[in-house]
């Protein structure tokens, strides 16, 4: 059910979280990077239209080559910022980059076509979500782009998703398009709860990560790296993560 006005921009935005500080990690290995390439192609919510990329001016016609990009800014790996849901939330450009930043777990949950992914499971990952963390959840189902099956991912409980809140998290990321209920169960009334649970309460929301499978089940050092778009609901990011000692 909504909860306001559709002709009200929702307010409420609780603010930053008071998320614990780490102490400084200590990097084991490389720099994994877990973007998605941008292109037409790129994974995305079936919500949205793809990416256009095109030339302003080419080579030899024009002495250079100059791309042009019209898209969403939700297609591909991104980040959401407090904005998407709240109006009095701040913008992708306002976040700061203590919220970007920061060891936390990737914690790989396999689950079926519209799995739900529960507190438990969260309590029960291994290595265990430490208060302040970065959580990433790996779900494997990057691979499932371009088929049916990419709209039917797992998602978070509300139950799950009010124990990040507790735990206070950074940031939450998602290999699926999206933490909340799979584009192919909603009704005509769904209003995003998991989107609006954590963003609320200062839970920064990315989406569409790559390249888990080598940090699967590890703690790891993360740069969320989104442009930083003035006012902007979100923004695509560059991704990386390298495994903490």
């Amino acid at each position: 059910m909504c909860d306001r006005s559709s002709s009200e921009p929702r307010m409420g935005w609780v603010g930053w979280n008071e998320a614990p500080a780490h102490p400084v990690a200590v990097i084991d290995g490389v720099w994994c990077d877990l973007t998605y390439k941008f292109g037409e192609n790129v994974p995305r919510s079936a919500m949205f239209l793809p990416p256009v990329l095109g030339k302003f001016a080419s080579m030899p016609e024009k002495p250079l080559d100059v791309s042009r990009l019209e898209t969403i800014v939700h297609v591909g790996t991104h980040v959401d910022a407090p904005n998407h849901f709240y109006a009095d939330g701040p913008g992708i450009d306002e976040v700061p980059l203590d919220r970007l930043m920061g060891g936390g777990v990737i914690a790989s949950i396999q689950l079926p076509e519209f799995g739900e992914i529960t507190a438990l499971d969260l309590e029960r990952s291994a290595p265990s979500i430490e208060k302040g963390d970065i959580v990433v959840i790996h779900t494997g189902w990057e691979h499932r782009w371009g088929t049916e099956s990419w709209n039917r991912h797992p998602c978070l409980s509300q139950d799950a998703a009010d124990w990040l809140v507790d735990m206070k998290i950074r940031l939450l990321a998602v290999d699926t398009a999206t933490p909340d209920l799979a584009f192919d169960r909603r009704g005509e009334s769904f209003d995003f709860p998991i989107h609006r649970t954590l963003l609320k309460h200062g839970v920064l929301i990315a989406e569409q990560i790559a390249n888990l499978e080598a940090l699967a089940g590890k703690r790891a050092y993360f740069m969320f790296l989104p442009v930083p778009i003035l006012g902007c609901d979100g923004a695509p990011a560059r991704v990386l993560a390298a495994q903490i000692q």
